[in-house]
């Protein structure tokens, strides 16, 4: 199976391109979106059927073999396989783990499937309950959870097809932006950026809306007063309004109205903050709707999970590792003498500093020599990197690309001092250059892996990196941990941006 599952237009293998006659371009945008749409609902459907199918069948094939191993002797339990069966095909739809808008759409889609499954085995404890059949245990604690450790990753492969579908131009929603150019051309480069996310814009609406014109090479159809209208020729699916002055709750609330008969979704992107996840909740007061921003969660019962979480990974980790760490070990001692682990002061949660742990990647003397190497920093911001430093070993070099150097960190994780997720511990002196919404990094425990690790680790800019972490922070969840670690090994099993 490849991309090829999901067909798209013709238009979907390409961003708009530039020509001599922008007026001709911004014509045939229309009519390009409009044979989009058509196929853009093809791909979304079968990409939903192919996501029905392959949980119908994980949750079939575990059940079957999980009845015949719990039956035992050739004895199959028939009754608490199909009731398990029932309880988890139930539950998915039940918690929108099929609806076509959460399909991947990051943490959302695992969350949802998550929740389903809980809910599937609470079906199955209280039908074994009023049934009074005790044999129903096995079924609630393990087979349930089997499901959920196949299904995952099966949710998870067809979301790396669909990804890959999207970076060559395939399965792309068309998108029609409306604000002012400056907005649109930031909303344009992200979408660039970012394919994955699945939106491409196609066509935008400006205040102006001067005939012919473009933005970033996406061009101009109308003015913000005719969207309604061109979505209803163009076929466009996702109507992005962006920051601009002519926007009022009544135009809003107009535009809303205009475009319940088509099929395009509206989406007003955030002005004030930059704020996502479970903080943001949409309430009515007062007869109008309000956006209710709750303050980032630093303690609670969410926290107190997290910690256990950390803790227990954290030894069961070092108990897994513990050859490979040996091994580790060895090759440093025998590649370049002197001591295996290198301790570090870095700063922790509320400015606490703490002893951090590495397998040594370079010389012995690396600490005493970088005030030479100050003038080939390459590193962005407070940050000291040197993509060729002279200074790392040979093994080092190994250890460094992977990640393995970090491995000690564990016992950082299960003394508290760390968590397996969260921003990088920095430096004393890294600190001292803070800007106070900077300092905010400070407000949780450092972890070994966090969001600027899966998004480009040393080959992003400063800005970047304290913009991912600050998200980090501020929209924190048990699901996006998990996403982050998931995506964390294959980022070190590839081995990119790290030096």
């Amino acid at each position: 199976m490849d991309e090829s599952v999901w067909p798209s237009s013709p238009s979907d293998h390409g961003l708009p391109r530039r020509s001599a006659n922008s007026a001709f371009r911004a014509t045939t945008a229309v009519s390009r979106a409009a044979r989009s749409a058509p196929a853009a609902m093809a791909w979304e459907r079968r990409y939903r059927n192919w996501v029905i199918g392959s949980d119908i069948l994980v949750t079939v094939v575990v059940v079957v073999v999980s009845g015949v191993l719990i039956g035992g002797a050739g004895r199959f339990d028939e009754p608490h396989a199909l009731g398990t069966t029932a309880a988890v095909l139930l539950a998915l739809p039940a918690c929108r783990a099929w609806s076509q808008r959460g399909l991947g759409e990051g943490p959302e889609e695992f969350r949802r499937v998550g929740a389903a499954l809980i809910v599937a085995a609470v079906l199955v404890a209280f039908g074994g309950l009023l049934a009074g059949a005790l044999e129903v245990k096995p079924w609630v604690f393990y087979v349930v959870p089997a499901v959920a450790a196949v299904m995952f990753p099966a949710r998870y492969a067809l979301r790396r097809l669909l990804h890959r579908a999207r970076r060559h131009g395939q399965c792309l929603l068309p998108v029609m932006a409306a604000g002012n150019p400056d907005t649109v051309r930031d909303l344009v480069e992200r979408t660039r950026a970012l394919p994955h996310v699945g939106w491409r814009v196609e066509a935008a609406c400006t205040p102006s809306g001067v005939e012919g014109g473009e933005v970033d090479g996406v061009p101009v159809v109308g003015r913000l007063d005719d969207i309604a209208e061109h979505v209803r020729r163009g076929g466009y699916r996702v109507v992005a309004v962006t920051a601009d002055q002519y926007w009022t709750p009544h135009r809003l609330q107009r535009l809303a109205w205009d475009l319940e008969e088509t099929s395009a979704e509206l989406v007003v992107a955030p002005v004030l903050m930059e704020v996502a996840g479970p903080r943001l909740d949409v309430s009515g007061v007062l007869g109008m709707p309000l956006l209710r921003v709750t303050a980032p969660a630093f303690t609670g019962g969410r926290r107190v999970v997290k910690e256990i979480v950390d803790r227990l990974a954290a030894a069961v980790l070092l108990v897994l590792a513990a050859p490979a760490l040996l091994l580790i070990a060895l090759a440093i001692k025998v590649g370049d003498p002197g001591p295996v682990v290198y301790r570090q002061r870095r700063v922790g949660r509320d400015g606490d500093t703490f002893t951090m742990l590495k397998f040594r990647t370079m010389v012995v003397d690396a600490d005493a020599v970088r005030k030479d190497l100050l003038t080939h920093n390459e590193g962005c911001g407070p940050l000291f990197k040197i993509r060729d430093d002279p200074r790392v070993t040979a093994v080092g070099a190994l250890l460094r690309r992977y990640s393995l150097d970090e491995l000690p960190q564990l016992v950082n994780v299960l003394a508290g001092q760390m968590s397996l997720v969260g921003p990088r511990p920095p430096l004393p002196e890294e600190t001292e250059q803070y800007e106070p919404d900077v300092r905010r990094r400070l407000l949780v425990k450092p972890g070994l892996t966090g969001l600027w690790q899966v998004s480009g680790r040393s080959e992003l800019s400063w800005e970047d990196s304290v913009r991912l972490d600050l998200r980090y922070v501020e929209d924190w969840s048990l699901a996006l941990d998990l996403v982050i670690l998931w995506k964390t090994l294959r980022a070190v099993f590839y081995g990119r941006g790290a030096y």
